[in-house]
């Protein structure tokens, strides 16, 4: 059946809801493409937004355009999903329904969740008033247009040495890049552009609890990644934890004070709070526990995959075991409908990247190969482009990069400026009005 919209699902299909549109949502969507089933992606976005390079949007290197993907696109090559634009805040597994924000219950067959994860502070004093996640395109839209508008209130201040000092917490994959891309683009980008202010001034500072950066990788790449950075000027705190956050510095459990002037928080995830009441098993870190199938346990119609999921492996909350996750959910989902036994997940891990810097990035593949310099940076160039959603992304993405850190483009770089807030009279003055036109009040 048609309409002018274009096809109309037919109500008599098993209907599989899943909540988010992310890694694993959307992986586990496109395996059901030729399913016999009507699928609800539910997302409180439109768009899927690819997080691994979010940190270039932050640092002025990529648009945000780039980096996300309009989910109702999929109905292009997928009629048999509908795209809805809300918010889950209750399930209720008895009656096989949820809720949204707008009041609305829909009913299931199966429910796959793949709702993600928000920030962690921690409970940790000032974090999350003074300091910026970055675990969205408009979180780093305000870094990259915060760190502009810094740059230009230092740059008109009397004195050179008074610059922009810049805090990242946290010495995971997304700590080390984005502290990475903020030295380079000061070292290359903004110091020419910014004479007023002394390079010396413009400081990047990586805080770290654990006495090494880059955990999940192997020494040999974590001694590599510390050695680059500090290659690049940016200064290591390791072994001490961040006590409180203030407006203009960092606190950290050693009693030493870190004078800043834009504090990233970039370590620690947990999930969203409504899933509390969602009444289902949790595990460490709050995460929905799961079993080897990914069916969220005692409820056999429900699963949940990626960063909110947590199962017998204790996946590490990536982007590959979200894929995977998804995939093999949609999977299993389509073989029980067809009659056919269901298997547990068999994960492949393809290992990891973390980029540091132009020609500088750590690999390690397969739990066991270990890469670094150019050719780390070179795989991770082609893994992160390919994996985009979309033709233009891959494109727009790669010229991006390429005009970042390719030569000879690197030598003389500009960045996406942020929104600095625009320099005019107040309204109704115009620069030559005679001031008695606009008299004052008492």
């Amino acid at each position: 059946m048609t309409s002018a919209a274009g096809p109309v699902a037919d109500e008599t299909l098993p209907h599989v809801v899943v909540v988010g549109g992310g890694f694993g949502g959307l992986a586990c969507v496109k395996a059901l493409a030729k399913a016999p089933v009507r699928i609800t992606l539910i997302d409180r976005r439109v768009y899927n937004t690819f997080n691994p390079l979010l940190y270039q949007v932050a640092t002025g290197g990529l648009n945000a355009g780039n980096v996300t993907y309009f989910l109702r696109s999929l109905r292009q090559q997928q009629p048999n999903v509908r795209v809805l634009h809300e918010h889950l805040v209750g399930v209720d597994t008895a009656a096989r329904t949820i809720t949204l924000l707008n009041d609305e219950q829909i009913s299931y067959d199966h429910l796959v969740l793949a709702n993600g994860v928000t920030t962690s502070w921690f409970g940790t004093p000032g974090a999350k008033e003074n300091a910026f996640a970055m675990y969205s395109r408009s979180q780093a839209l305000k870094i990259r247009d915060t760190l502009f508008v810094r740059l230009e209130k230092s740059a008109s201040t009397p004195g050179t040495d008074d610059g922009l000092r810049v805090v990242v917490v946290g010495g995971g994959s997304t700590g080390v890049e984005v502290a990475g891309a903020l030295a380079e683009l000061r070292d290359a980008g903004l110091r020419p552009a910014y004479p007023e202010i002394d390079g010396d001034a413009f400081s990047v500072t990586i805080v770290q609890r654990g006495t090494e950066l880059l955990k999940n990788f192997r020494p040999k790449l974590r001694t590599y990644a510390a050695e680059q950075l500090a290659r690049r000027g940016v200064d290591l705190h390791l072994g001490t934890g961040v006590a409180e956050v203030l407006p203009d510095a960092v606190v950290l459990t050693d009693g030493t004070v870190i004078p800043s002037d834009l504090t990233v928080w970039a370590t620690g995830v947990h999930p969203h709070e409504e899933v509390d009441a969602w009444g289902l098993p949790r595990g460490p870190g709050g995460r929905i526990q799961v079993d080897a199938e990914n069916r969220v346990l005692g409820h056999p119609d429900v699963f949940a995959v990626g960063d909110v999921a947590i199962g017998p492996d204790e996946l590490p909350q990536l982007a590959q075991p979200a894929i995977q996750g998804g995939k093999h959910v949609g999977e299993n989902i389509a073989a029980a409908l067809a009659g056919l036994p269901t298997t547990p997940l068999k994960y492949f891990d393809k290992g990891t990247m973390a980029v540091i810097g132009r020609r500088a990035a750590v690999a390690q593949l397969f739990d066991k190969v270990q890469v670094t310099r150019g050719l780390a940076w070179l795989m991770w160039l082609f893994v992160h482009v390919m994996s985009l959603i979309g033709p233009r992304n891959r494109l727009t993405t790669l010229a991006g990069l390429v005009s970042r850190y390719g030569f000879p483009f690197h030598r003389n770089p500009v960045p996406i400026v942020g929104d600095v807030p625009t320099v005019r009279p107040p309204k109704g003055q115009r620069p030559g009005t005679p001031a008695e036109a606009f008299p004052t009040s008492d």
